[in-house]
């Protein structure tokens, strides 16, 4: 039967429905164990990996791991032996409590490849707990008139153990008047009744104290006693009778305290104080605590808030007792309504952070729902994003994984935030929402792109070594080394290309290895590849071309007339030539181009200022007058040729220009012309200024030599040896003043004596001479000596 809520749900949702519940019925058999409870932590329960038929290791291999469905970790998984033991110590009625069998639901799960096996735990009840009454007395009043025979219940005794473990009878300590009889509900539990055996005398005996015990059947058996007081009263033939014997009621789980769960009446046919009737809880599972009974209207209130998961119903018996102590009882069946009042839980029981964008389909995650809620209010639908490309696959019962639809792009997008939402079908629908984040992991799948088609580069010619010209650069949407780059040149069989480029491997930087010439190279290309650092490795090349460009660097060249010619060109000029006569024609190239090849004539000097002139733009050197009786014969031209570089260079261009009457008349070398030009002036006034200075250095060498003379002629005087006289007469002693004074401290005398060969006047050696001691032993050695051909002698 489907709900109004279910039929908003889309297909997506329906179809997942369909499958989760397909598969909890069609579910392989699980693997079943036994084992009573209370064993220690660690104790071995069986080797799981050969009950599920694996082989050793496989269990490691295939990483399995143990998901129990409430999230306690109850046991442990040896993976590498199969083993499968105890976590800690198992409490039967602390897990179960009193529903049989108990059993403890697990699941096996491997993740390579993903599968799962449905694993049942079955603890059976040991005799581990006591009998326990309610209350350490209780009390009974009864009236001396009751007939041996009559029945009194009695509080039975609560035991957590279940089966033969429970309490299986009751026993009275031993007295003259009662005895115990144990009877069975339907349920199984035993409960007591007192049996009177023979009549009370109130006035003989007002008060009787027994011991009542409960036995369980166990081994060694458990028991359990309380004291039970016996008030003898006043006869009271009737007891009070409750409209029904069974009342009952639902209550909804979120009712709040205090609301009414039920009235019970009772009524008692005697009248006066024994037919007043007070009520009271007399037994009731965990429902004292719950629940409150008023003792005088009978009203039954609750006093605590309930839980449907824990305890779906309570089943009370309530007594009514009138004042003479007859009582009569009923029973009380309280159902708790469910509510949606819990959400559905999800539990993440492995997860990928990282894809691989090239996975056709991978596991994103393995999560298990669950809804403690019951009917609409625990069954679950999952869902994800639409526009994600992600499926979510019940696999399991309530087992569900997250895959790719297929392979992911890193590039489009690196990461995914995948928001689980996990919807029940109660009213109001409660949701719970986890989200999934999932990092797309790069592969090598995109080569370098360079940002350019082509590049066209230029660096201007006589550039310095290592010029940095360009930068060739290429991007990689890829990451981490997948998107480092290093470039390469790709030169042709050029070992020339080779020398003039280079490029830095890390940036893309270009250089130029040395200085580049225009004229011998305007152009160049080559290919530049880029290689990423993936594996396997990716990459692209590119067409790059350098353009060189022009300086001016070259000065203009004069094809004609030729400069440097043994014999220079003499050009003929009519002398009845008309004003703007052709003379002749400058032609001059430039190896720059553009502007700086753009050239430009200039008359500069001529013989006969205002005679000719020349075109600035074509070299033409024209007559600018007619020529007449007085002007010269032979003239010579100095032009400039300069090209529109910055800075400009320049050629100069010497023309001769002879004057005749006629084209009869032969040509002549041109001879000196009649007028000296300004060139002739300036080599006449070199040669005078290299006649000066040889007149004044060849003045000053004989006055040394006449010095130098003299004082060899006084010093050989002084020694007795003629080698030369000197005029008479006194010679100043002191020539140059070296000291402020105007005197020297001491006088030194140098002799410098010349090689016999030397033709330059070379020295050969310098030694100073204590003046006043050169005598005949000094003679001898200047004999002796190399012959000296001069002498300075400087005191």
């Amino acid at each position: 039967m489907e709900t109004a809520p279910a039929k908003t749900l889309d297909k997506r949702q329906v179809f997942f429905i369909t499958i989760l519940l397909l598969l909890w019925e069609s579910g392989s058999e699980a693997v079943r164990y036994s084992m009573p409870e209370e064993r220690e932590s660690g104790y071995l329960l069986a080797n799981l990996a050969k009950d599920l038929g694996l082989r050793v290791g496989e269990l490691a291999t295939s990483g399995a791991r143990i998901h129990h469905s409430e999230n306690k970790e109850l046991l442990q998984l040896d993976a590498e032996t199969g083993n499968l033991f105890l976590k800690e110590k198992l409490d039967r009625e602390v897990l179960c409590g009193e529903p049989e069998p108990c059993v403890l639901h697990f699941q096996i799960i491997l993740e390579n490849p993903v599968q799962f096996f449905q694993t049942d735990l079955e603890l059976t009840d040991i005799n581990d707990h006591s009998p326990e009454f309610p209350h350490r007395e209780m009390l009974l009043k009864i009236p001396e008139s009751a007939q041996p025979g009559t029945v009194f219940p009695l509080k039975a005794a609560q035991d957590p153990d279940i089966g033969s473990n429970a309490v299986q009878n009751y026993t009275v300590s031993p007295n003259l008047h009662f005895h115990v009889v144990t009877h069975s509900r339907a349920d199984g539990r035993k409960y007591p009744e007192l049996v009177l055996d023979r009549a009370l005398d109130r006035e003989e005996q007002p008060e009787l104290t027994l011991t009542l015990t409960a036995l369980d059947g166990g081994t060694p058996a458990r028991s359990g006693t309380t004291t039970v007081r016996i008030e003898v009263v006043d006869i009271n033939d009737n007891a009070p009778q409750f409209v029904q014997s069974l009342y009952e009621v639902q209550i909804p789980e979120n009712s709040p305290l205090n609301a009414l769960v039920v009235m019970v009446s009772a009524r008692d046919l005697d009248a006066g104080i024994h037919g007043h009737v007070a009520y009271s809880l007399f037994q009731g599972d965990g429902a004292s605590q719950s629940f409150v009974i008023n003792e005088v209207t009978g009203e039954i209130r609750l006093n605590k808030e309930l839980d449907f998961e824990t305890t779906p119903y309570y089943n009370m018996e309530i007594a009514a007792t009138d004042s003479g102590g007859f009582s009569g009882k009923c029973s009380v069946l309280v159902k708790v309504v469910d509510v949606n009042d819990n959400a559905p839980k999800l539990t993440i029981s492995s997860l990928t952070s990282a894809i691989p964008e090239n996975a056709p389909e991978a596991v994103v995650a393995v999560f298990s729902v669950s809804d403690p809620d019951s009917g609409d209010n625990g069954r679950i639908v999952c869902s994800i994003q639409n526009e994600l490309p992600f499926l979510l696959k019940p696999t399991y019962k309530n087992y569900y994984t997250l895959v790719t639809e297929g392979p992911l792009d890193r590039e489009s997008r690196a990461d995914y935030n995948i928001t689980v939402t996990v919807s029940d079908l109660g009213t109001p629908r409660l949701t719970t929402q986890h989200t999934i984040t999932v990092q797309v992991s790069d592969i090598n799948d995109n080569a370098p792109a360079f940002t350019q088609p082509s590049y066209t580069l230029s660096v201007r010619e006589n550039n310095s070594p290592a010029l940095h010209i360009g930068t060739i650069r290429a991007t990689d949407s890829d990451s981490g080394s997948n998107a480092h780059i290093t470039y390469s040149l790709l030169l042709p069989h050029d070992l020339q290309l080779a020398s003039i480029i280079s490029i830095n491997t890390d940036n893309g930087q270009l250089f130029a290895l040395r200085a580049l010439d225009y004229e011998a190279l305007q152009a160049f290309e080559f290919w530049v590849g880029a290689t990423d650092q993936g594996f396997p490795a990716l990459s692209s090349q590119v067409l790059v071309r350098v353009l060189v460009l022009d300086d001016n660097d070259n000065a203009p060249f004069v094809l004609y007339p030729l400069q440097n010619s043994s014999g220079p060109y003499t050009e003929l000029l009519p002398r009845a030539a008309e004003p703007g006569y052709l003379v002749t024609k400058v032609v001059a190239v430039d190896r720059d181009s553009g502007q700086n090849a753009w050239l430009s004539f200039q008359l500069l000097k001529a013989t006969e200022p205002g005679l000719f002139s020349v075109w600035a733009h074509n070299g033409e050197v024209r007559t600018t007058r007619l020529l007449s009786e007085r002007d010269a014969t032979k003239h010579r031209l100095l032009l400039l040729v300069k090209d529109n570089g910055e800075p400009s260079r320049s050629a100069s261009v010497t023309l001769h220009v002879l004057v005749v009457d006629g084209f009869s008349q032969p040509y002549l070398p041109l001879p000196e012309v009649a007028r000296n030009p300004p060139q002739d002036d300036e080599d006449a006034l070199t040669l005078y200024l290299v006649i000066a200075l040889a007149s004044v250095s060849s003045l000053f060498l004989f006055s040394v030599l006449l010095f130098v003379g003299m004082r060899l002629c006084r010093r050989a005087r002084e020694a007795s040896l003629a080698v030369c006289s000197v005029p008479e007469g006194h010679f100043p002693g002191h020539l140059v003043d070296v000291s402020g004074t105007g005197t020297l401290s001491q006088s030194y005398q140098y002799e410098v004596c010349l090689t016999g060969d030397s033709g330059t006047g070379e020295f050969k050696f310098l030694k100073p001479m204590i003046p006043n001691l050169l005598g005949q032993d000094a003679g001898r050695e200047l004999k002796e000596n190399l012959h000296c051909r001069d002498s300075f002698v400087f005191s």
